[in-house]
């Protein structure tokens, strides 16, 4: 890769490394400059740019996030599209990140252009957090570096979120003649609440004396209610493999694996198994909330993720979590997670179609409506999709039966597109976090569009509207974060969001496309026919190449 700066007569096709401004505007980083934005700087007086130019053994930066991010993830994960050499990795479920930590090493060790970070290994992740980030550092990295990673990566995934199950939990309680209820009835609500947050269910509770026989007998039972896994918290602590719950363990036909751990608070837990359910013996200081090595072991165990005595003996490390005075609350304030957006799609599907003779959305395109078109595109990537009729609202209801939509009807599209914007944003769910703004006659528009516009969205840097691109010109649909949803609430008359753009271009992200898809919609007859005659052309591709 050739980096620098770079005189005009060479910089065609080259990365800005930096945004330049000229006459009209401004041309942002990573922008890649064509003979058209040459001529414009040109005619600006800007003589030189600082650029990179890629080889021909160059893998651009989004090409080479993606094929990494692709293949380091398994079950329980979900890939997002990259963006300036980013792609994450989300959780797809509430469990258990699991981390080959070597491998993860390995590949970071290759060079210094292509990173990988993840969270902790066996760290609880909910639905959609993130779990991993891969981070192209220059515009491009090596062919032979990218060829190495895939090598390290192989087969078997990296990272992988294994989901909590819906166990059920059995637990016996010990008493001794001095125990309180309350310490009992403490002992229970710790263990249920623990159980719940691991999506399992405290099935089974039994209160015996702390003696071998009835330990025995209470172990005896859970395993005939099919209890998994099952707990024991004793009234005192275990002390020796002699003492009461392991031996009773034992004399259940079971067997103690593991006694005490390197962990603090949690040295005092014992792990046992009979036959394949895991028997856990509770330290007392899981009565408290706090964090302690029995929530490491148990949240693996409700993962369906077996434990060793290995894996305990190495819990060492990063083990100490009692609060010192030199680390007083160490997790207190512990910033979010975090996660994918929770995104909406806004279809506008209310227009007069003023210069059609009939509703261009219930035009046919090979065999569909071409709002159905349109729609099913943007359900495949948004998480919610909400769809805004007016003009022959029946009609167009009928044409979407089947697929899963919040219908919206704007009784004033009459009086602009602003009105049906405002029914789209109102209708939408309180937890979205970004709505891509779509126009109802674009259905050329594909899922991968808009994904591509999701991974755009970072708020943080201020790229909180997502606008698509095609060798320069801007298109549709847009994204919009939260932060404007009250704004485009606020708009009147037959506009469109489009015209804050340049009060809000501190806030815009181009984001470049593959094609002119973005660019194109049906207003006119002309407009309707030469989609449908590209729609052909497609098609006729598509059969020749199969």
């Amino acid at each position: 890769m050739q980096f620098g700066e770079l005189p005009l007569s060479e910089a065609e096709g080259a990365i800005l490394a930096h945004s330049v401004k000229h006459d009209g505007g401004m041309f942002k980083k990573g922008r890649t400059l064509t003979a058209d934005d040459i001529a414009i700087l040109k005619a600006s007086g800007v003589g030189h740019v600082f650029a990179a130019k890629l080889g021909t053994e160059d893998v651009p930066e989004d090409e080479a996030a993606a094929a990494v991010a692709q293949r380091i993830g398994a079950e329980g994960t979900k890939a997002q599209a990259p963006f300036t050499g980013r792609a994450n990795l989300h959780a797809a479920c509430h469990g258990l990140a699991l981390v080959d930590v070597d491998r993860v090493r390995a590949l970071n060790r290759l060079h210094e252009s292509l990173t990988l970070a993840t969270v902790q290994p066996f760290a609880i992740v909910e639905e959609r957090e993130m779990v991993a980030t891969v981070k192209v550092i220059p515009f491009a990295v090596p062919r032979d570096v990218l060829d190495k990673a895939l090598a390290v990566i192989g087969t078997e995934p990296l990272v992988r979120v294994a989901a909590f199950r819906d166990k059920r939990a059995g637990l016996v309680i010990t008493r001794l003649p001095q125990t309180k209820p309350a310490i009992i009835s403490k002992s229970e609500d710790a263990m249920r609440e623990r159980i719940g947050a691991l999506c399992g269910t405290l099935a089974a509770v039994r209160v015996v004396a702390h003696e071998i026989a009835p330990v025995t007998a209470a172990i005896a039972g859970m395993q005939a209610m099919a209890c998994d896994p099952i707990l024991v918290f004793g009234a005192s602590a275990i002390t020796d493999r002699g003492d009461v719950i392991p031996v009773a363990v034992t004399k259940a036909g079971g067997q103690v694996l593991h006694l005490g751990m390197p962990v603090d608070p949690g040295n005092l837990m014992m792990l046992g198994a009979l036959g394949d359910v895991p028997v856990i013996g509770v330290p007392s200081c899981a009565r408290s909330p706090k964090l302690n090595g029995f929530d490491w072991v148990l949240a693996r165990v409700m993962a369906g993720v077996k434990v060793t005595p290995e894996d305990i003996m190495d819990m060492g490390a990063g083990g100490l979590l009692a609060e010192i005075p030199t680390r007083p609350s160490p997790r207190e304030g512990k910033p979010k997670p975090q996660r994918a957006p929770r995104v909406a799609a806004v279809v506008l599907a209310a227009g007069q179609s003023s210069r059609m003779a009939s509703n261009k959305l219930l035009a046919d395109l090979q065999g569909q409506p071409m709002i159905r078109r349109t729609v099913a595109a943007m359900r495949q990537a948004a998480d919610v999709t909400v769809v805004v009729t007016g003009r022959d609202a029946a009609e167009v209801a009928k044409a979407l039966e089947g697929l899963p939509v919040t219908l919206v009807h704007n009784r004033h599209f009459a009086q602009g597109m602003s009105t049906s914007l405002r029914a789209g944003m109102e209708a939408l769910p309180p937890d979205t976090d970004a709505a891509v703004i779509a126009l109802g006659d674009m259905p050329l528009v594909g899922p991968e569009a808009v994904r591509r516009l999701i991974a755009a969205y970072s708020p943080a840097e201020h790229r909180s509207i997502c606008v698509p691109a095609f060798r320069g010109e801007r298109g549709n649909p847009v994204l919009w974060g939260r932060q404007h949803f009250e704004t485009l609430k606020g708009m009147t008359g037959d506009r469109g969001a489009r015209v804050l753009f340049d009060q809000l271009s501190d806030e815009i992200v181009d984001v470049e496309m593959p094609d002119g898809a973005v660019l194109l919609d049906a207003d006119t007859p002309e407009a309707l026919a030469a989609l449908r005659g590209r729609m052909r052309a497609g098609a006729a591709r598509s059969t020749r190449s199969t």
